[in-house]
């Protein structure tokens, strides 16, 4: 799920503060510490074959985060396709890849466990 600044709902309008509010916007209840991340990332990276072994060949964390820049295309085991693109707000549920179409500058937020889990099989299938 992603959505665009100009989406996203004006709850507050004054001279000087604007504030939006994307609500419901997925649900963190169930983790604990998030970590904060950020990641730059080439055109053509992608993750999938670095996820090979996992549960459904997928990374099994959630992410909360903002694309600051290029575009990714994440694919969902339930066959589900999204882009997201500099200037979105997203929530990228457990069960996902990610391969992306142009450099990608992007800011995460993750539950630590569970996506410190994801890139520690990342870094061991890398390591061959």
């Amino acid at each position: 799920m992603h959505i665009t600044k100009q989406d996203i709902p004006i709850r507050i309008d004054v001279p000087g503060a604007v504030a939006r509010q994307a609500i419901d916007f997925g649900d963190a209840s169930a983790y604990g510490s998030l970590a904060a991340e950020y990641f730059s990332l080439g055109t053509g990276t992608d993750i999938a074959p670095l996820l090979h072994g996992l549960h459904d060949d997928a990374c099994h964390a959630p992410h909360w985060g903002y694309m600051i820049s290029g575009a990714v295309v994440l694919t969902y085991t339930d066959g589900a396709i999204e882009t997201c693109r500099g200037g979105d707000l997203f929530f990228w549920p457990a069960g996902h890849s990610v391969r992306v179409e142009d450099d990608a500058e992007v800011i995460l937020f993750s539950p630590q466990v569970e996506h410190g889990a994801v890139m520690d099989h990342m870094l061991a299938v890398m390591a061959g």
